[in-house]
């Protein structure tokens, strides 16, 4: 029992911190907002309003009075309904996209701020679900479901005092209604709220493997394994549909209660309304109002029932979102080295991205201007320790520390970026033209400084082949090039940098010799020559290093020590 408590107070107040997370994304929007509750409001009573002149209409004419002027009236009443009406889906559908495109923003900055190792614990697919559905589930909840909820309280309070005004019985009878079908709201919406999370999570496995099949769509080829691809896809689309069906069945449930519960206030204000007529108690008029009324005081009872369910998704996508902004924030140290004549220095470093290390207690220096090889097979930790040295992963133990030609010395972290320039393995062009790609490295770069960083890259012979010269466009990941020619764009993207300290991971793999060379010649022409850390398979490279380091039984080691080229 004290468990079951300890359990439910939990789920309050992680509910209760959903909320104070919603307020505070809404407060920038809330001018807006109010406005928008200001049209619903005034549309509400204006529709309160239409059913006392259609009372006097069908009062008049039963009496065989004029009913020119109340037509007239009623034609401009339904005029500014429409007029409302319009505006409040206008300005609906303007603050959803706003706020949709704030949360999606917000999530974007704190995936780009935060530590690159607690971002890719999660799956590419999964942080597009939560920044477009789960985003557009909680900016419809802010721009439609709440301003819908003191919609609906107004609405319910006004009508209630019009309808009591003309039977009290009747009003009472409709009002009771209301507990019984929020009573079923509340009751299943416990339920609504784990399918509701069963679902966006199917949602983000199916939508994760679409990306991640179509991103690989040549490996799929490649093996044949397209109708394995398609009968996963079904697997998961199974999954998916179980778990909507399952919510959309409840759903209907909560649904169907709650109409019914209208209907019967309904069906009671018609056979009440019509028992009066019998007696000559009432006229037509009224009967009229009786059945406006009647709908009016149901259908704010029945809104408000129905965005139970609609709150639980909210709460629901609201959770995942906020799962990623409490991902820590990368701290950032401003770099006070004086951004030339960089080295590193490694002292007992200790990592392994489970129990068992990749690499132990492993010492390495790299002194200021020199070009050091890492050789090695793969999988001994090569890339692991370039991930290290840029702050993109953590050290278990151990220290890694920079400093520049005057002594000064900073542990690596994000500030130390700023002075690294990287070529990672494979292809990591965007789409757009090769210009694009290049300025990556340094939006302020001349037209000058674009081309020297593709001449030292050994890439301007085969753009000045392209169409368009500099302004070709490109495909995603560099479709339209080679892997070469995207490998030398890539490289060219570095150098536009002009960091002291380079980084180049198998940067020169789908280069042939002689291109490769010219390109490592290029490279160490640079003035002032920087610190060039490379990672290769080809003993070739070893020629233009002033060392070559290997990885081995876990711990960095030196090999030999060669003349500068």
């Amino acid at each position: 029992m004290i468990k079951k408590l300890f359990s439910s107070i939990k789920k309050i107040l992680h509910q209760s911190s959903y909320f104070k997370w919603i307020i505070t994304y809404t407060t920038p929007y809330l001018p807006s907002l109010i406005l928008l509750i200001t049209l619903n409001s005034a549309l509400s009573l204006t529709s309160i309003g239409s059913s006392l002149i259609s009372k006097h209409i069908l009062d008049n004419a039963e009496m065989g009075s004029s009913i020119i002027n109340n037509i007239i009236l009623y034609f401009i009443v339904v005029l500014i309904i429409q007029i409302l009406t319009l505006f409040s889906s206008i300005m609906t559908a303007v603050i959803n996209e706003k706020f949709s495109y704030s949360i999606r923003k917000q999530i974007y900055d704190k995936i780009l701020t935060s530590y690159w190792s607690d971002v890719t614990r999660f799956h590419t697919g999964d942080l597009m679900t939560r920044m477009t559905s789960d985003a557009n589930t909680v900016a419809t909840g802010i721009a439609s479901v709440f301003p819908s909820i003191i919609t609906f309280i107004l609405e319910l309070v006004s009508t209630f005092f019009v309808l009591n005004y003309f039977d009290s019985s009747l009003a009472i009878f409709a009002l009771i209604l209301g507990p019984f079908t929020s009573f079923v709201s509340v009751w299943l919406g416990k339920k609504l709220k784990s399918l509701s999370l069963k679902v966006q999570e199917s949602e983000s496995k199916y939508r994760s493997y679409l990306q991640e099949s179509l991103s690989n769509l040549m490996i799929i080829k490649t093996f044949l394994n397209e109708q394995h691809a398609t009968e996963h896809l079904d697997t998961l689309q199974n999954e998916r549909m179980h778990w909507i069906l399952k919510k959309n069945k409840i759903t209907a449930l909560s649904y169907s209660l709650m109409g019914l519960g209208f209907e019967a206030g309904y069906v009671v204000a018609f056979a009440w309304g019509s028992l009066k007529i019998s007696q000559n108690a009432i006229g037509f008029g009224t009967m009229t109002v009786f059945l406006n009324l009647v709908n009016r005081i149901q259908s704010p009872l029945l809104g408000l029932s129905n965005t139970i369910p609609k709150i639980v998704s909210i709460l629901a996508s609201t959770g995942r979102i906020i799962e990623l902004q409490n991902i820590p924030l990368e701290a950032y140290n401003e770099s006070t080295l004086t951004k030339k004549g960089i080295g590193v220095n490694i002292s007992d470093l200790t990592f392994g991205y489970t129990k068992e290390p990749i690499l132990t207690s492993s010492n390495l220096e790299i002194r200021p201007n020199e070009f050091v090889a890492i050789v090695g097979e793969s999988g001994i930790g090569k890339t692991t320790l370039i991930r290290l040295i840029m702050s993109f992963l953590h050290s278990d133990s151990g220290n890694i520390t920079f400093y520049d030609e005057t002594g000064s010395r900073e542990q690596t972290g994000r500030g130390s970026r700023e002075f690294i320039s990287y070529v990672p393995q494979g292809n990591t062009l965007f789409s757009g033209t090769i210009r694009d790609n290049v300025l990556m490295g340094n939006m302020n770069a001349t037209e000058t400084e674009i081309l020297d960083a593709l001449t030292a890259a050994s890439a301007m012979e085969f753009i000045h082949s392209l169409p368009d010269d500099l302004d070709t466009v490109i495909g995603e990941k560099g479709y339209g090039l080679s892997e070469g020619q995207a490998q030398r764009i890539a490289i060219a993207r570095a150098l536009i940098r002009k960091a002291p300290f380079l980084i180049l991971d198998e940067a020169t793999s789908s280069l042939d010799e002689g291109t490769e060379l010219s390109v490592l010649e290029g490279i160490r022409a640079i003035t002032p020559r920087p610190t060039c850390l490379i990672i290769t398979h080809r003993k070739s490279v070893l020629a233009y290093c002033d060392r070559e380091i290997v990885i081995e039984n876990k711990q960095i080691g030196e090999v030999s020590l060669q003349s500068a080229v």
